[in-house]
């Protein structure tokens, strides 16, 4: 079924309390038929146009909780989750954890990232480059095969790495 929001139930309820048939009024609301065939079920069953309680633990957070989270994450990209909760508890005294901000941090498409780090190259260093690649550019395989490149990756297996990160949305420096 098509969810429909609240202000839409009301809507849809005044229709058919105006003795519109269900047929005028999917097609009013541009929504399915099946959609207001089941509002007007569940309207006969349970008498109001509110939701039905969830399944499912209740989150520990509030929406006005965890934008208030997001906030803080946007004003100070580099606040780790762990702060971002001592934070939550001097203010609240919430029994939350940092899994939980992790979590609602991520659902607001927040993400933590390794900061990006420009090299700085100035105007020598562009030209010494320049003259690096001029000079080698007609070497052979077997010149180039006495030559080790390395990409210089960090490996971080049982432990915290310290490496500060920055809490930003896909497609964000």
């Amino acid at each position: 079924m098509q969810r429909l929001f609240e202000i839409d139930r009301h809507r849809a309820l005044g229709l058919l309390q105006a003795g519109l048939p269900i047929s005028e009024v999917y097609l009013r609301m541009n929504v399915n038929r099946t959609t207001i065939f089941r509002f007007r079920q569940r309207l006969h069953e349970t008498y109001t146009v509110s939701d039905r309680p969830g399944s499912g633990r209740p989150k520990r957070t509030t929406q006005r909780q965890r934008r208030n989270l997001v906030r803080n994450h946007m004003n100070n990209r580099f606040l780790s989750a762990s702060a971002s909760l001592r934070q939550i508890r001097e203010r609240n005294n919430e029994r939350i954890s940092a899994n939980i901000v992790r979590r609602r941090l991520s659902t607001s498409c927040l993400r933590a990232r390794r900061p990006y780090i420009c090299p700085i190259l100035a105007q020598r260093h562009r030209h010494q480059h320049t003259l690096w690649a001029q000079e080698h550019a007609a070497w052979d395989g077997i010149q180039w095969r006495s030559v080790v490149f390395s990409d210089e990756s960090r490996f971080c297996i049982d432990h915290a790495d310290g490496r500060v990160r920055v809490w930003r949305r896909s497609g964000e420096r």
